[in-house]
């Protein structure tokens, strides 16, 4: 009998696209804070319960992908003979089921909120390869993570946690359809990158008197990050996408600190999320 080969700890880091953790923590973050904040033990519990949920949301990604990466992408993890396919279905399913059963405990709200983030990633995971809206889908689950994370905090899902959920979203489409594009010919359309727009513009409504400044400011930095990683697709001859979409996942980070109430110690934390982020793609690609 063949002995079983085990997975070396890279290949699993590169399979869960661990560098990109620290956009979920943010995310986490930033609905704990439009929610009024709280419990840091329900926060650190958030963060963990979530990051299980997207490496998990990542293995069963290569899973159902693991077709059309044998006939494209030979370097992934399964064609490539790193893992075996079987095992990555054992493990992102129960990475995901280790990750739902603590939110399920969290209140009604998150319960409810969990399901529906488990189901877009099962659903985005599915399809994803078939239909031409997979970036809606994609959106649809950092959607419900800023929810899911609005609802641990102390005042639930506000109205302003739903618009910043939006927003995200909208950044999320935007580089989400880049990344399409990375395994699939043909030219690229500049309208669905105008959707990273979407949280600058709800900055600019929504920051009134004292804090227009700062949505001012930091919707700049916003557009300064997306005009750097976006010259890497549209300016260069030789376009990189793949950087694009790197930089723009990190950019995650800076979009949740537009949307979160102002706090000195906030926005640290997401800025270090957001270097964090940068340092790990160093290590482990983002796609």
């Amino acid at each position: 009998m063949a002995e079983t080969k085990h997975p070396s700890a890279r290949t699993l880091l590169v399979l869960g696209r661990v560098s990109n953790l620290p956009t979920v923590w943010s995310n986490c973050l930033c609905g704990w804070l439009l929610a009024g904040g709280g419990s840091g033990f329900r926060l650190f519990l958030l963060c963990l319960a979530t990051s299980l949920l997207y490496v998990g949301g990542m293995f069963l990604n290569d899973a159902f992908d693991a077709s059309f990466d044998r006939q494209h992408r030979r370097q992934r993890p399964i064609p490539s003979g790193a893992i075996e396919e079987s095992l990555v279905w054992r493990l992102g399913s129960g990475l995901l089921a280790a990750g739902t059963l603590p939110l399920l405990c969290l209140g009604l709200d998150t319960a409810v909120l969990t399901v529906f983030l488990v189901g877009s990633i099962l659903l985005y995971d599915a399809i994803h390869k078939a239909v031409e809206f997979s970036p809606v889908i994609m959106a649809i689950c950092r959607f419900f993570l800023l929810l899911v994370a609005a609802s641990v905090g102390n005042d639930g899902v506000t109205g302003l946690a739903v618009w910043s959920a939006f927003a995200l979203a909208g950044w999320i489409v935007g580089l989400s359809y880049v990344a399409r594009r990375e395994s699939i010919l043909g030219p690229l359309a500049v309208w669905p990158v105008l959707a990273l727009a979407v949280p600058v513009l709800l900055a600019l409504l929504v920051n009134n008197g004292a804090y227009r400044l700062r949505g001012i400011w930091f919707s700049a930095v916003v557009i300064v990050w997306a005009v750097l990683c976006l010259r890497h697709t549209f300016t260069k001859v030789q376009r990189n996408l793949g950087r694009t979409v790197s930089g723009l996942l990190a950019g995650i980070c800076l979009v949740d600190l537009l949307a979160a109430p102002p706090s000195p110690i906030g926005t640290a934390m997401f800025l270090a999320c957001f270097g964090a982020a940068l340092l790990f793609q160093r290590f482990i690609p983002a796609t």
